[in-house]
């Protein structure tokens, strides 16, 4: 099954390093192309400024990266769908681990929230380190403050767990499921999602406790 994503829907990856995001946009960006739906893919710009500077960025100089990927994803959208290979959203959470700076989740979750469809990466794949890598020791707050960057902000997203083809397949059947979800909108040509009102099923979630139910749970008794 092909999900229908009209002129502008963004799928969003986000998630810690080394959990997948950069293979995972990639796969998912060429299945759409293969079944006929035009689509850019947008890299992660942080990177791309480390690998160009040799150094990870001063406090500073954070925002213009947040602000730099956010509008190569805008660019891409007005042309098309969407594969971002993350968001400002991971240049806020990082700001926030490395420096204390919390200023960049206004505008980071502002620009998150006109993004259809988030998926995060889970946990589950084996650490590969590089030069821009601080450590496996650095996943776990990573995601943590995602989760709760997400959860605050009233976001829905969907974790992607498995390997190979796998963390594939559970990612395509979480967009299709999205896509074509009751209760969307279509707003000027756009996917529109409801923030923290959609689920789907999944065969492989966290334990003890499916995550997509602990988050359903989670909204509930917020409402």
């Amino acid at each position: 099954m092909t999900p229908t994503l009209p002129t502008g829907c963004v799928i969003a990856l986000l998630g810690a390093e080394s959990t997948g995001k950069t293979e995972l946009a990639r796969a998912i960006a060429q299945r759409l192309r293969d079944r006929g739906t035009p689509v850019t893919l947008v890299g992660e710009y942080l990177r791309e400024w480390c690998e160009r500077e040799g150094r990870t960025p001063r406090p500073d100089e954070q925002q213009a990266i947040a602000d730099e990927q956010t509008r190569r994803i805008g660019v891409a959208a007005a042309s098309g769908v969407v594969v971002a290979d993350t968001t400002a959203l991971m240049t806020a959470v990082y700001s926030e681990q490395l420096f204390a700076d919390t200023s960049l989740y206004e505008g980071a979750l502002a620009a998150q929230r006109r993004y259809a469809i988030t998926l995060l990466t889970a946990l589950d794949l084996p650490w590969v380190a590089d030069d821009m890598r601080d450590g496996p020791h650095a996943q776990q707050p990573t995601d943590t403050l995602v989760r709760a960057a997400l959860i605050g902000a009233r976001l829905s997203f969907a974790v992607v767990h498995g390997s190979g083809g796998e963390r594939l397949a559970n990612a395509w059947n979480a967009i299709n499921s999205i896509a074509g979800n009751e209760g969307r909108t279509r707003a000027r040509g756009r996917l529109e999602a409801k923030p923290a009102s959609w689920s789907w099923p999944c065969e492989k979630c966290s334990d003890p406790e499916c995550e997509h139910k602990l988050f359903s749970d989670l909204i509930a008794r917020r409402e």
